[in-house]
């Protein structure tokens, strides 16, 4: 099993509100339709200036694989530079 953060942002206000709404619902879709389980997901306050989501999710290599692929679609469809992406192995309780 691997576990993946997720994260996208528009702080450069790239998209306006309406389609960074279409691409946030078009990452969550994703991850919903993927074979992985969603441990978290969060957005910044929307009063704030800037805007960003995240998730946790965790899942089989292959599944992460397949994801990965899924999510640089998303983002090239909503003319995103990068969707930050960290992956572990392992995760340990402390």
């Amino acid at each position: 099993m691997k576990t993946v953060t997720i994260q996208i942002g528009n702080s450069d206000d790239k998209l306006p509100q309406r389609e960074w709404a279409e691409f946030v619902s078009a990452v969550v879709i994703v991850l919903m339709d993927a074979d992985v389980a969603i441990h978290f997901g969060g957005h910044s306050n929307p009063a704030d200036p800037w805007q960003n989501a995240a998730w946790v999710i965790v899942g089989e290599p292959k599944a992460i694989a397949l994801l990965k692929k899924q999510l640089v679609h998303a983002r090239s469809r909503y003319r995103q530079d990068s969707i930050a992406w960290t992956e572990a192995d392992k995760t340990e309780f402390v």
